[in-house]
């Protein structure tokens, strides 16, 4: 009897080319195919998965998956609609929540402001091509933009809500990126199972001009939506010698 492997390398080699979002055949057609049980056809169906060659969307279905390269860099603006768009794609974000609150001591250490300093903090989903693929938390001071709550209601990107109203320009002052297993509210979020790791990036910016700090945030990202790349610029390795 044919293994889930070959059953998972034949298909592989029939989507070779197709078009990302293309439907993939579902468990009981690969199994009435291949003349296998469910069993076999849910672990090709996985094994496809833990390629990134395709995605499967709860309640959906399968479908060929498609990656784009997320690079993190000094020299490019810390948004994600610059970054997707750059890789080709197009980006779009929803905010799920924004409220202001007291910093707490860990976040407003971070920012450099003192605890219980006002703050908005943002909630959003983000999205490639129309694909659900981040969920992250930012921290943005009120002294930053008074009005975010109300600027995002118009203007879904942060970075240019911060350079427009905050007249700031804003760059990463440092990154930080791991592959982990998210807790259950983050893989609530991002409607994946419990065995798929996801990135989690955490992240903080300053203004090019002043050096103030303008905003901090924790994110997890799916990755077979990204490929996280990190550039080390020479001209920054020059300016630390």
């Amino acid at each position: 009897m044919i293994g889930y492997l070959e059953i998972a390398d034949t298909v592989a080699a029939e989507l070779h080319g197709s078009a990302p979002g293309t439907r993939v055949a579902s468990e009981p057609e690969l199994a009435g195919r291949f003349g296998v049980g469910r069993a076999a056809a849910r672990s090709a169906l996985q094994e496809l998965e833990r390629r990134l060659l395709v995605r499967r969307v709860q309640g959906a279905g399968t479908f060929v998956n498609s990656r784009i390269d997320y690079v993190i860099s000094r020299t490019r603006p810390p948004s994600w609609h610059a970054t997707v768009e750059a890789a080709g794609a197009t980006p779009r974000s929803v905010v799920r929540d924004v409220e202001r609150v007291d910093l707490p001591e860990a976040v407003a250490t971070r920012l450099e402001r003192e605890p219980g300093t006002p703050a908005h903090r943002v909630i959003r989903e983000f999205y490639i091509d129309d694909l659900l693929a981040a969920w992250t938390e930012e921290w943005i001071p009120v002294d930053v933009v008074p009005n975010l709550d109300t600027a995002l209601q118009v203007v879904d990107s942060i970075d240019a809500v911060l350079r427009q109203m905050g007249r700031v320009v804003p760059i990463r002052a440092w990154y930080r990126v791991s592959l982990e297993m998210p807790p259950p509210h983050v893989l609530r979020e991002l409607r994946v199972e419990s065995s798929c790791p996801v990135y989690m990036g955490e992240s903080l910016s300053r203004d090019a001009d002043s050096g103030r700090v303008l905003m901090t945030s924790v994110g997890w990202t799916r990755a077979d939506a990204v490929r996280v790349i990190v550039e080390l610029s020479e001209t920054i390795l020059e300016e630390h010698r």
